[in-house]
């Protein structure tokens, strides 16, 4: 019954998630975020049978509150026993939990060793976090490096995400195997793409690892998701994933757009003043 639920919420909220950008939330979506990668794919997999195991444990314990309040109330039960020790019941309430660890362990690990690294990656992206910017490296393609900041609230265009859109995406090819090394150049980031199942912290000195592989084109949302500072709010992520030979064309042109990064510094960010501020105006593109 859970499963046919979950299938039919779940089918719902594709079918209200489906537009021009696969890899954002929209209003009135159900369920996790559409997946976009082989990662995400069994992030969601797990993700339903866990579903299915909590709603099974609450339905025990509730029909065991409703058969203990019916079968013991005073009524019932004028006088009641004093047993004090029941075998069957020990040795049950305690292989139980022990089976349904087991059954969540296996699946866990499945995933956890399987989201951790790509053996044959075809690329490698480099992603280091700064208050409150994110820098992108491509060690693989003459160290092409840019910095990406948020779009302020008043140069959005019709059709772009507020809070989510960035002057400079991260352009990457479908069906490739990426190898991502996340770092942080100040304090604690967390570099977080949900459609593509990843979410890993960016530690000054020291190298994060994971992977993805975009199964289809499209652009990609995320947002830095540990709190690093007044403009935490401000560090979005937007990933274009185009065709391999679209990502070759981009590289001819982002290799002389962004020719001169390496000789230049980033901009200071201007701390906002308060909770409600905009983005500041100095957030300005480094390259542009």
């Amino acid at each position: 019954m859970t499963a046919l639920l979950f299938s039919i919420f779940g089918s719902a909220g594709a079918a209200l998630a489906q537009g021009n950008d696969v890899g954002v939330a929209h209003p009135w979506q159900l369920g996790l975020q559409e997946s976009a990668s082989p990662v995400k794919e069994q992030l969601t997999d797990f993700h339903n049978l866990l579903l299915v195991v909590i709603t099974a444990i609450t339905l025990l314990v509730l029909a065991l509150l409703v058969y203990v309040m019916v079968r013991f109330n005073a009524k019932k039960n004028p006088t009641p026993t004093r047993t004090s020790h029941n075998t069957i019941l020990e040795v049950a309430w305690t292989v139980l939990p022990v089976v349904i660890l087991v059954v969540i362990a296996v699946p866990s690990f499945k995933v956890l060793y399987f989201m951790d690294k790509t053996e044959n990656a075809d690329m490698t992206l480099k992603v280091i976090g700064h208050q409150w910017y994110w820098e992108y490296q491509y060690p693989d393609h003459e160290d092409l490096t840019f910095s990406s900041y948020m779009i302020p609230d008043e140069d959005i265009q019709p059709g772009q995400h507020r809070l989510l859109e960035t002057d400079n995406r991260i352009v990457l090819p479908v069906d490739s195997n990426i190898r991502i090394i996340i770092t942080a150049g100040d304090v604690l980031h967390s570099w977080a793409m949900p459609a593509l199942g990843v979410k890993k912290d960016a530690i000054p000195g020291r190298l994060n690892e994971t992977w993805a592989r975009i199964d289809r084109e499209g652009v990609y949302y995320g947002q830095c998701s540990e709190i690093c500072g007044t403009n935490h709010g401000y560090m979005p992520i937007t990933i274009e994933a185009v065709s391999k030979e679209r990502f070759a064309q981009w590289l001819v042109e982002a290799k002389e757009e962004f020719a001169s990064n390496s000789d230049r510094k980033a901009p200071a960010v201007q701390v906002a003043q308060s909770v409600g501020d905009q983005v500041p105006a100095a957030a300005t593109p480094s390259a542009k």
